[in-house]
């Protein structure tokens, strides 16, 4: 049993939702990223979601496409994020961690590549938001379980049930709901809603799902755990960042605050 399915049978075990906050790797600078890591599985976070910067972020708003902008320029490249990973581990061999983010820096390295050299880190599973299941099928969907590495899809409030059903056969670890029509950190969320559409998820598939976008506080946290198997929280952790970038040795404990925030929210 890899990471990820240990972490949700333990939560089940517990009757509790997993915890998943998201930061991109490298932001607002490198020295910054494994210190925050450590800090947010200290404060109650159960998987880690750790995001490839990418100069094209077709599916994040303004928040994280600014994240990606404030990485790059210290030239992060896939090859530093992994190192991150490596020296996460070097401390906690428990934690599961995903990499989230776009295909273009793993088609450079190649699949093959990134596969061994992501297991070999300590990576878990990938969430890339441009590879759909179709183009996943054969060199990559083989590299990924040749490795142990589970992949990750996404799936939308607009996803056709035919299709909800292909996706959830096609993935694994967890699959990521799109709680919002729309880009990273926008518009209101409709938990009923949410519900709704998790119960035709459920109809297809056995993998915990976790709800992600348009989660912004405790309340809002709170309710989605009521409904899902796992809460994703990025936006605001990584606004926070922002708003430390000339304070960095504050940005563990802020950021850590506000996974605890939302840790006792959901346990409430």
């Amino acid at each position: 049993m890899n990471r990820i399915a240990a972490c949700f049978e333990r939560l089940n075990e517990q009757g509790r939702q997993a915890l998943i906050p998201y930061i991109t790797a490298g932001d607002p600078a490198p020295a910054a990223t494994v210190p925050t890591m450590h800090a947010m599985v200290e404060a109650g976070a159960d998987i880690i979601e750790l995001g490839i910067p990418f100069s094209d972020p077709m599916a994040d708003g303004p928040t994280i496409q600014l994240a990606c902008e404030r990485s790059l320029k210290h030239g992060t490249r896939l090859l530093d994020v992994l190192e991150m990973v490596k020296t996460f581990r070097e401390k906690d061999q428990e934690t599961p961690v995903v990499l989230m983010g776009y295909l273009n820096p793993v088609e450079v390295l190649g699949y093959k590549s990134f596969a061994e050299q992501a297991a070999a880190a300590g990576v878990d599973g990938a969430l890339l938001v441009d590879l759909p299941p179709e183009e996943a099928e054969g060199e990559f969907d083989q590299a990924m379980k040749a490795n142990g590495l589970d992949t990750i899809y996404l799936l939308a409030p607009t996803t056709e049930e035919s299709r909800v059903e292909q996706v959830c056969k096609a993935g694994s670890g967890y699959l990521y709901y799109v709680s919002v029509k729309g880009v990273t950190g926008s518009a209101a969320l409709d938990v009923q809603a949410v519900a709704d559409k998790l119960d035709v998820v459920r109809k297809y598939t056995d993998l915990p799902i976790g709800v992600g976008f348009g989660i912004k506080d405790a309340e809002s946290a709170k309710a989605v755990a009521g409904v899902a198997d796992g809460v994703i929280v990025g936006s605001v952790l990584v606004n926070k960042i922002a708003s430390l970038v000339a304070q960095q040795d504050e940005i563990p404990a802020q950021v850590s605050a506000i996974v605890a925030e939302l840790r006792t929210a959901m346990d409430a």
